[in-house]
């Protein structure tokens, strides 16, 4: 059975747009491998080595960009009362606020406050409710954080 990947619309075309750009690199990546044969000997040829564990990389990673399009689910942004996939989360932690948007593993960014609903934090988010308290188990100890609003 193939694995769904949930994604948001907005996920779903940045994953486009990082495949076209892979794809606009293959031809540089020949260029440079063609380039480095001509140097001669290919078992001494850092260049040439350089070059295929690039190749190597850029095509695994378009082959995984395009199982994740093709079996991906667009997660419908609604509005709702309760945290759920998709959601946009405002949170408060004594004097600190912090604003996350729940999305799938794929998309997941925390640096830029995008948590993966399969997260700790996503986990302890879901089905909350404004007022609600979410609390989750790190390593130093319980946060408990306030559900300010959800959208």
């Amino acid at each position: 059975m193939k694995k769904l990947y949930q994604l948001t619309d907005a996920g779903k075309k940045e994953l486009e747009k990082e495949l076209k750009e892979l794809k606009n690199r293959r031809g540089a990546i020949a260029d440079k491998i063609a380039e480095a044969r001509d140097y001669g000997d290919l078992s001494e040829n850092a260049e040439y080595d350089a070059a295929r564990e690039e190749q190597g990389l850029v095509e695994s990673r378009i082959a995984e960009i395009e199982d994740v399009l093709l079996n991906a689910e667009i997660i419908k942004v609604s509005r709702s009362s309760s945290v759920k996939l998709g959601s946009k989360v405002e949170l408060k932690t004594g004097a600190k606020t912090v604003t996350y948007h729940v999305v799938g593993p794929v998309e997941a960014d925390p640096l830029a406050g995008k948590i993966s609903n399969e997260s700790p934090i996503g986990l302890a988010l879901m089905g909350k409710k404004i007022g609600d308290i979410a609390t989750i188990t790190t390593p130093k100890g319980n946060i408990e954080y306030e559900v300010v609003a959800v959208g």
